[in-house]
């Protein structure tokens, strides 16, 4: 248990009510069903609170409502939202555990003497970085990275291996960019013409990136065709995802993966994305709007809410046959409306005179 800490070292670093041994040994984090007397858990749906009286987690971390129940059990502590509680647990011990990456260039690195390092900056082997770049303090760029001529990293951001910030593109502080991911790469724009084929529409834009984003692994954030694409503060996008020309991310904004937004639309704060959603060009949404897994967005949407869009999976026999009627909708549509404008004449009709 080298990294083993206090639990009253973990209630002091970030607050909460301890009940229990302050000097119990806590040497990881562990689900609630996989806990051992050395770990710490945490409940935050009460679903599962059938799991705290027969866990052996040496400390769980729970709400007001089930202070009882766990301390009965053994070492709590009580915070206003568990969940909350355990993701900032996580990163304290992350910082605690994790080696960090010293400051300083690998040989192996090139660096144009143009380019602007801030102090504590790390520049892994064989990265790239261009002139006029500037990379902000403590900054960490991975190995194999290339950040362009121009580009900014901001303050504290990390960039994982093998990233690439393209000329001009900026990313704020505190940012971390996973592996893979791409930042500046051309939009989808061209002209077709009379014959077939197309003429390419140059993408004079860049990307801004905000502070405090996160960016999965293997996604994708286009250049601006004329202004830029803007990502705010806090957005977190999650891998695989496509991000196409002068697309704006509110603030907040989550995206699950293998999401992708066409071009020139707009998202506003706080909204969520389901995995696999896709939403169609030059649209605009509103601030929390949350979009179900598998959706397509095909319209603006102004209303906070939540919306689902997808047909509903089924044998294939009944969903041809429901494909099928799908198709003739607007044909039956007619013949309803039909059917009940004649009904509502025959209703209006006098009656027929009583025989004599």
């Amino acid at each position: 248990m080298s990294d083993a800490v206090a639990l009253g070292d973990i209630a002091a670093a970030l607050g909460g009510e301890l009940l229990g041994d302050p000097s119990l040994p806590i040497a990881r984090i562990a689900p609630l069903d996989q806990a051992g007397p050395d770990a710490i858990s945490f409940l935050a749906n009460p679903r599962y609170r059938a799991q705290l009286s027969v866990s052996s987690a040496g400390c769980v971390i729970v709400a007001e409502a089930l202070r009882d129940a766990a301390a009965a059990r053994g070492a709590v502590i009580v915070a206003p939202d568990p969940y909350l509680y355990f993701a900032r647990l996580t990163q304290w011990w992350a910082q605690r555990t994790r080696p960090r990456e010293a400051a300083g260039v690998h040989p192996s690195a090139v660096v144009d003497p143009g380019a602007r390092l801030g102090a504590g900056v790390h520049v892994g082997a064989l990265a790239v970085i261009e002139a006029d770049a500037d990379i902000g303090d403590g900054a960490v760029i991975g190995a194999q990275c290339f950040v362009g001529r121009g580009a900014q990293v901001g303050a504290g951001t990390r960039l994982h291996p093998r990233v690439t910030l393209a000329f001009g593109c900026r990313v704020g502080a505190r940012g971390i960019v996973h592996s893979g991911a791409v930042i500046g790469a051309d939009g989808f724009g061209f002209a077709p013409t009379r014959e077939p084929g197309y003429v390419k529409i140059e993408q004079l834009g860049a990307v801004r990136i905000g502070d405090d984003v996160e960016i999965g692994a293997n996604t994708c954030i286009d250049r601006g065709a004329l202004g830029d694409t803007v990502i705010e503060d806090g957005v977190k996008l999650d891998n695989l995802i496509q991000i196409a020309h002068n697309v704006q991310i509110g603030r907040g904004t989550a995206m699950a993966a293998q999401s992708g937004v066409a071009g020139s639309t707009r998202i506003g704060a706080r909204c969520t994305i389901g995995g696999q959603a896709g939403v169609v060009g030059h649209l605009s949404i509103g601030d929390d709007v949350h979009i179900s897994a598998k959706s397509t967005v095909t319209r603006s949407i102004a209303k906070p809410g939540t919306y689902t869009g997808f047909f509903p999976l089924d044998d294939n026999r009944s969903w041809e046959k429901n494909a099928v009627t799908l198709r003739q909708l607007h044909a039956l549509r007619e013949r309803l409306r039909a059917l009940e404008r004649a009904a509502a004449g025959e209703a209006h009709q006098e009656p027929d005179d009583p025989p004599p």
